[in-house]
């Protein structure tokens, strides 16, 4: 009894393995409401710039098809205007020409904004959405 105990305690069973060693961590692939799910948050996760879609697009995309398919398509769309307002929100701080940065970065946000949002709301559907305007640089 106090063998068993000890051996358990450790993890360690009586072979000397633990007895969590070789298990594989694959993890299950998505229901298609998760699917959807994924993919609407990688586009409304636009909101806050390129990196909910990375994120959703690195943790899912083996997953399901439709959230590797859009979170792609939001993370090509969403980096290119996170790139530029960072920069802009950077270029603030020249003290003659901050001030049009700033409603610069603020414009980028508000257009990011309202294509992410619409494009999470057509995706929401079940339909796949494609930007007008997207340079697609993951392939």
């Amino acid at each position: 009894m106090a063998e068993n105990a000890r051996e358990h305690r450790d993890g360690q069973s009586s072979t000397g393995r633990s007895e969590y060693h070789g298990v594989p961590a694959n993890a299950l692939p998505l229901t298609a409401s998760e699917d959807r799910q994924w993919a609407t948050l990688a586009h409304f996760g636009g909101i806050l710039g390129c990196v909910p879609a990375l994120l959703i697009f690195l943790i899912f995309r083996d997953r399901g098809p439709f959230t590797a398919q859009e979170s792609k398509e939001a993370l090509n769309f969403s980096l290119p205007p996170t790139i530029a307002a960072v920069v802009a929100n950077i270029l603030v701080f020249i003290p003659v020409v901050g001030n049009i940065f700033a409603v610069i970065a603020t414009l980028i946000w508000i257009a990011l904004t309202c294509f992410s949002v619409a494009a999470g709301i057509h995706v929401n559907r079940g339909q796949p959405h494609r930007y007008q305007f997207n340079l697609r640089w993951i392939k």
